[in-house]
């Protein structure tokens, strides 16, 4: 018996969503990567008109089965159908002749090409008349409000503009059926709001939109149903009408989340300043300053937060704090000292520790053991030596305790980095580094992709060495975790510092804008 017909919430011309022939339906569909299970017995269906929030941590398959429907992996059981016609989707190719286009997590334009030339690229032969082009896609953007400077090189382009662009590739071909993967990742809010805004306009023509994320508000604010993945399985499926956030996350994760408590306000005039920056810049050979006169301090028990969309000079501002870049200009004094040119193996032994942004390529070793992995940045100590040899049976034993202490999911100390889930070797890096930063602690970006799960045990731990008197400074591009966390607040464009400020004296919406460059004194302008 078919579904009684459903109406879009989100626009005020509401489309008639008839259930009896959904646009895409995927039944029992499977996939294997070698002994992991991706995808198992996966069954949801589109309707024109809907927007469906594809809901799960990181690892729940979500981002695997959309590639299955747009053709970047092959299904290994199952069926798909289109419209109520059963297709073989082989390629991105194939997928965009059905009217399926996919808006990845990682955006695939070329920087030296033009906003235009990127949005035709691959649909276009022979002679370009490229006037024209820029005029139809100049046209194609105001129709959705989007203001895009179509001759303009994309590698010129903010990154919320790049997005408009992705979009815009998919409107070219009239895909009327558009995956979204995690696509307010790199965005400030207001291009957030701006994003949502298109995507309730463009169901309200009878589209429809796949939107992949793990940020409850999102789905709570943009979907008509949501599909909740967990280990690869459809665990449920709500309309957005009829469940709240708590719920959302219990099925995400299977286990209710506790929110972190943070202390009272910190007295500043008490507090000792352990990390002071006075005029830091870094410019690079052949740029403008990555790293632009940045000042501030982090005191004692502190959690000094650092907005910004990513690329804006927070990854170099944290290779200059933990020594692996030289400032061209500026000093950097910890507990009073200048350490502007000490060694990154100085700033270890001073207390000073780091988890970067990329724990692959700067946190650790692959296929070394975790045991290793823990003495990697410290192996220099006589704590581990004996006789010129590192002391074993001491260093898996401290292994095993911080694997408990921090709950990683692993057999023991002899595994190897890489059969460790990310959020797993997030905590193993978090273990070291805790360890290690026995005044002040840098985080960059520690959440980033990793499940909620992981995210609130990392929180737990950044809240509990503030409470040991620790400085701790904290890189994020999620407002949210900021807010949660700091006690104040600076935001970072192209590499300067458009304040600092205690952390409920800016809305969101006043982050956002200067995260965009927006200064407080253009903003009263406008």
């Amino acid at each position: 018996m078919a579904a009684p017909v459903e109406k879009n919430k989100n626009s005020a011309n509401t489309v008639e969503i008839a259930s009896s022939q959904p646009v895409v339906e995927l039944s029992h569909v499977s996939k294997y990567f070698a002994k992991v299970v991706a995808n198992k017995d996966v069954s949801l269906t589109v309707h024109a008109g809907e927007v469906v929030a594809l809901l799960g941590e990181n690892g729940a398959g979500k981002s695997t089965i959309m590639k299955i429907l747009y053709g970047l992996y092959g299904k290994d059981e199952g069926t798909i159908r289109i419209r109520g016609e059963e297709r073989q989707i082989k390629s991105p190719a194939d997928a965009m002749q059905l009217g399926i286009a996919m808006i990845q997590q990682h955006f695939s334009l070329v920087p030296t090409h033009t906003a235009t030339e990127n949005i035709i690229l691959g649909n276009v032969h022979g002679y370009i008349p490229i006037t024209e082009c820029n005029r139809r896609i100049r046209t194609l953007a105001e129709t959705y409000g989007f203001d895009i400077p179509v001759d303009r090189k994309v590698g010129e382009l903010a990154v919320g503009v790049q997005q408009k662009i992705e979009i815009l590739k998919a409107l070219y071909i009239n895909a009327s059926i558009l995956i979204m993967d995690e696509p307010t990742a790199v965005l400030t809010p207001q291009e957030s709001e701006v994003l949502m805004q298109f995507i309730h306009d463009f169901t309200k023509q009878g589209n429809s939109v796949v939107f992949i994320t793990h940020k409850l508000k999102e789905v709570m604010e943009v979907a008509d149903r949501i599909v909740v993945m967990r280990n690869g399985v459809v665990v449920d499926t709500v309309r957005r009408t009829e469940t709240n956030e708590q719920q959302l996350a219990r099925l995400m994760i299977g286990q209710e989340i506790v929110p972190s408590e943070r202390d009272e306000a910190l007295d500043f005039e008490q507090a000792v300043s352990v990390l002071e920056l006075d005029n830091v810049s870094l410019a690079l050979k052949g740029t403008s300053a990555c790293v632009d006169s940045v000042s501030f301090a982090v005191h004692e028990g502190e959690i000094f937060g650092i907005a910004g969309v990513s690329g804006n000079g927070q990854d170099e501002l944290c290779d200059i704090l933990c020594g692996s870049r030289q400032p061209t200009c500026g000093e950097i004094r910890f507990l009073g000292r200048d350490i502007t040119k000490d060694s990154i193996r100085s700033r270890i032994e001073a207390g000073i520790g780091y988890v970067p942004v990329d724990r692959y390529r700067d946190a650790m070793v692959m296929d070394m053991t975790l045991a290793e992995n823990m003495l990697l940045k410290s192996s220099f100590s006589p704590v581990w030596q004996s006789r010129g040899f590192i002391r074993q049976k001491a260093l898996n034993r401290y292994t095993a305790e911080k694997i408990v202490e921090h709950r990683v999911k692993a057999t023991g100390p002899n595994d190897t980095a890489r059969s460790l889930s990310g959020g797993n070797q997030q905590k193993v890096v978090l273990a070291r580094e805790v360890d290690l930063g026995k005044q002040l602690l840098i985080f960059n970006q520690p959440t980033r992709g990793l499940d909620m799960g992981a995210v609130d045990r990392i929180h737990k731990v950044i809240l509990e060495e503030k409470e040991r008197k620790k400085a701790v400074l904290l890189v994020s591009t999620e407002l949210t975790e900021l807010f949660e966390l700091c006690d104040r607040i600076a935001v970072m464009y192209r590499g300067r510092l458009m304040g600092v400020f205690h952390n409920g004296e800016k809305t969101t919406a006043e982050i956002g804008l200067l995260m965009a460059g927006v200064s407080d004194q253009q903003e009263v302008r406008a």
